[in-house]
C-alpha cells in the first residue's frame, strides 16, 4: 500500500448505482442503499461513475447524489465523486464541486472521444490535480475511451502529489513493479478480483457489490489477506451472478438483480433500456442459487 499518500481505500468500493423513479433520482432509495452497503461492511463508494448512468445525469442531480452519499456515509466509509469528463474546464468545476460537498477523493477519468495524447493526458490531470485539494483517482478504461495510459505517462502522474491512485479497466493492464509503491492500483473487474488481489492489487471498484455487499467484500478481504482457499470458495460460489451481471457493469442489469433483491426499482434512462428477458432469468437464477446455497461463517 503506498504510505504518503493522503487516501487510503480498502480491498471494496462499490461503484454505486443511480435509483431513479418517475425520471427523477430517487434520494429515499439512494439512502437505503448506501446505509446497506455501510452495514455490510464496504470500505468505500464510489458515486456518479458510469455504472450510475453519469452521462445522464445533471450538474444539479450530481451534486444531490453526492450530497445524500456523505450526509448517510456520515465518514464511516470515504465517498468517491466520478468528476472527470472529456473537457478539463469541465472536470475542474465537477472536482471542485465535489470537494465542496465532502466528497473524500475524485476518480477522473481519461479523457473520452477527444482522445488526447499522452501529454495532453499529464496536463488534463495535472490541472484538475492543482485546481483543488482532493486526491484523485485516475480512471483508465479504453473500453470507454478509445486510449490507454502508457507506462512513462504513469510514471509522470506518479509525481503528481494530490494523484493517488490509478484504477485499470482493461485486460492486461499491469502496474509496473517500479510504480507499486507509488499508487493505490484498482481493478474495476470483479471476475478476476482474486488473481489482481493476490498478485499485489490494492483494491476492486466492484459493481456486482451492489447487489451483494457482504460477499463480494468478503472475497476481496480474503485474496487481499493472502486467504486463497476462502477467496476462491466466494469466487465460485459468486460466478453465476458475476457471468450474469456482465463485464461491462450495465446499470439495466445491476438494476434489475436489485429491483428482485430489495425491490429498487428497474427504471434506466435513454439510450439505455431495461434488461432483456433473457437476461433477467439468468440474473434470477443466480440469486436463487445463492440464497439456497450458504457458505459457512457468511451471512447473506
Amino acid at each position: 500500500m503506498p504510505g504518503d499518500k493522503a487516501l487510503r481505500l480498502g480491498a471494496t468500493t462499490t461503484a454505486l448505482i443511480t435509483p431513479f423513479r418517475d425520471d427523477k433520482v430517487d434520494i429515499g432509495a439512494l439512502e437505503r442503499l448506501v446505509e446497506r452497503q455501510v452495514l455490510a461492511g464496504v470500505d468505500g463508494l464510489a458515486v456518479c461513475t458510469p455504472t450510475a448512468e453519469s452521462p445522464t445525469l445533471t450538474i444539479a442531480e450530481r451534486s444531490e447524489i453526492i450530497r445524500t452519499c456523505v450526509r448517510i456515509a456520515a465518514g464511516r466509509v470515504p465517498v468517491v465523486a466520478a468528476t472527470g469528463t472529456n473537457d478539463t474546464a469541465g472536470s475542474i468545476e465537477l472536482t471542485r464541486r465535489a470537494e465542496a460537498l465532502g466528497a473524500g477523493a475524485a476518480l477522473v477519468t481519461v479523457p473520452y472521444y477527444s482522445k488526447p495524447g499522452q501529454n495532453g493526458m499529464i496536463n488534463h490531470f495535472r490541472q484538475i490535480a492543482t485546481a483543488s485539494r482532493l486526491p484523485l483517482i485516475v480512471y483508465d478504461d479504453p473500453s470507454r475511451t478509445a486510449t490507454r495510459l502508457t507506462e512513462q505517462t504513469m510514471a509522470a502522474l506518479a509525481d503528481i502529489p494530490l494523484i493517488v491512485g490509478l484504477a485499470s479497466c482493461c485486460d492486461g493492464c499491469e502496474m509496473p513493479a517500479h510504480l507499486r509503491g507509488r499508487f493505490h492500483h484498482i481493478s474495476g473487474d470483479d471476475a478476476s478480483a482474486v488473481p489482481f488481489l493476490v498478485s499485489g492489487g490494492h483494491g476492486i471498484l466492484s459493481t456486482g457489490a451492489n447487489v451483494q455487499p457482504r460477499l463480494f467484500g468478503s472475497m476481496h478481504q480474503a485474496a487481499r489477506g493472502g486467504n486463497l482457499a476462502a477467496a476462491r470458495v466466494l469466487h465460485d460460489r459468486l460466478l453465476p451472478l458475476m457471468r450474469s451481471l456482465g463485464a461491462d457493469g450495465d446499470p439495466s442489469i445491476v438494476k434489475y438483480a436489485l429491483h428482485l433483491t430489495l425491490g429498487i426499482d428497474p427504471a434506466v434512462r435513454l439510450p439505455l433500456l431495461q434488461a432483456d428477458r433473457e437476461v433477467e432469468i439468468a440474473i434470477a437464477d443466480a440469486l436463487a442459487d445463492l440464497s439456497c446455497g450458504g457458505i459457512p461463517g457468511i451471512s447473506i
